[in-house]
């Protein structure tokens, strides 16, 4: 049992003090050992249940067959560009526009109809992958390239387009001046400010 003795051997002296009987000041800490072992127990057992969170990360699968550079390269079949510009208007084209001879057919949509552009293009390349034209890896993939004029709600739209239409593949990529001009020019074809 542990104890602390408050007694002193100390005090006044002198003619007229009386003394009186001197009783010690015993303190009892065995409780106090015992909450401190019930405070160590409970903090050991309290930060093993606190393990650290992290996050899965999949990286995707190195065929050895395949070069370095041909192994993340995109098939343009699997491919759909989308252009997000100002005042909400959205521009697509299929694959992934890099014949320079050979410019993309740029066309025009709101967010509504192009979920159906989404849908269209997931069934075709389910039926190219179908048909074995394509791997059992590859995905519909999308490109998304926003303009400086769009605006930040117009890329959380976009980006909760793809969840609604469960979309595994998609990207966001700096909008070339290329595509720039492509938007410009279709915006004055159609008379779009």
């Amino acid at each position: 049992m542990a104890e602390m003795d408050t007694s002193s051997s100390g005090g006044k002296k002198g003619p007229g003090v009386k003394k009186g009987k001197k009783l010690s000041t015993r303190i009892d800490l065995t409780p106090m050992v015992d909450l401190g072992f019930l405070l160590i127990t409970f903090f050991m057992y309290t930060t093993t249940l606190a393990r650290p969170k992290t996050m899965e990360i999949n990286m995707p699968y190195k065929d050895p067959k395949l070069k370095q550079e041909d192994q993340n390269k995109l098939k343009a079949s699997v491919a759909l560009t989308v252009l997000l510009s100002k005042n909400g208007h959205i521009y697509y084209y299929e694959g992934i526009g890099d014949d320079p001879n050979k410019p993309p057919e740029l066309k025009g949509t709101n967010r509504k109809a192009f979920r159906q552009v989404i849908i269209d293009k997931m069934k075709s390349v389910a039926d190219m992958k179908a048909s074995g034209a394509l791997g059992v890896k590859d995905e519909t993939t999308v490109l998304i390239k926003p303009d400086t004029t769009s605006t930040y709600g117009d890329l959380v739209g976009m980006l909760d387009e793809m969840t609604i239409d469960d979309v595994k593949v998609y990207a966001i990529i700096d909008i070339t001046d290329i595509e720039q001009g492509f938007i410009k020019e279709t915006e004055v074809a159609n008379g779009i400010k």
